[in-house]
């Protein structure tokens, strides 16, 4: 059996189709989530809307900044 007859007879097993329904119902969940989120995002005061901004933008700052020092930690290590 040749490299393309293995990747034809893969997606033809059943694991490879429960894979594919778990991560349906799994984009399915997010995608739920996503609109849920969206919709109590609408419904904020300019207040509130200026208060979640600033807290994702430091978050998304900590986060930056976690990043550059676990990339610096493993370059010690290696």
């Amino acid at each position: 059996m040749n490299a393309a007859d293995q990747a034809r007879a893969a997606w033809l097993e059943s694991e490879f189709w429960d894979r594919l329904e778990r991560l349906e119902a799994r984009h399915q969940h997010v995608h739920c989530e996503h609109e849920r989120a969206r919709r109590e995002l609408e419904r904020l005061n300019p207040r509130e809307a200026d208060e979640v901004r600033r807290s994702w933008h430091h978050y998304c700052e900590a986060i930056a900044q976690l990043d550059q020092t676990s990339a610096e930690i493993d370059s010690l290590r290696s």
